[in-house]
């Protein structure tokens, strides 16, 4: 299973706050919007999104068909197939990618501890 990017999804109380922060570590801003309350930072290869208001909790997130330069990947598993597959192993998803469309699209699910994972495809799907 190709899962693609990894990064860790921040639930925080203040962006601002938080970006200021995570810029004195060495993060920059490589996407996002303030005024939105959401940003995505990096530091080298490390990957952090600052998300105040949208989420309850942090979420481990992988981005199927994007590349750790956040370039869309030529070749990877579209996330409906990463679905197919855990369903397949039992796994119980609490959100579901619509197995009818293509393009982007997400899937949520918790691991054995309640952590939250996110496969969240923002480009369109692989040709075949």
């Amino acid at each position: 299973m190709q899962l693609g990017t990894f990064s860790v999804s921040l639930a925080v109380k203040d962006i601002a706050t938080s970006r200021a922060f995570y810029e004195t570590l060495g993060f920059k801003q490589v996407g996002g919007n303030q005024d939105q309350k959401w940003l995505i930072m990096m530091n080298g290869t490390t990957t952090i999104g600052l998300f105040q208001g949208m989420f309850d909790k942090n979420i481990l997130t992988f981005n199927p068909g994007w590349t750790g330069a956040h370039e869309a990947a030529d070749d990877f598993t579209d996330v409906r197939e990463l679905q197919k597959t855990l369903k397949g192993k039992g796994i119980k998803l609490t959100t579901e990618a619509d197995e009818k469309t293509t393009g982007p699209a997400s899937v949520t699910f918790e691991d054995p501890d309640g952590n939250q994972i996110l496969f969240d495809q923002h480009v369109p799907s692989p040709k075949k």
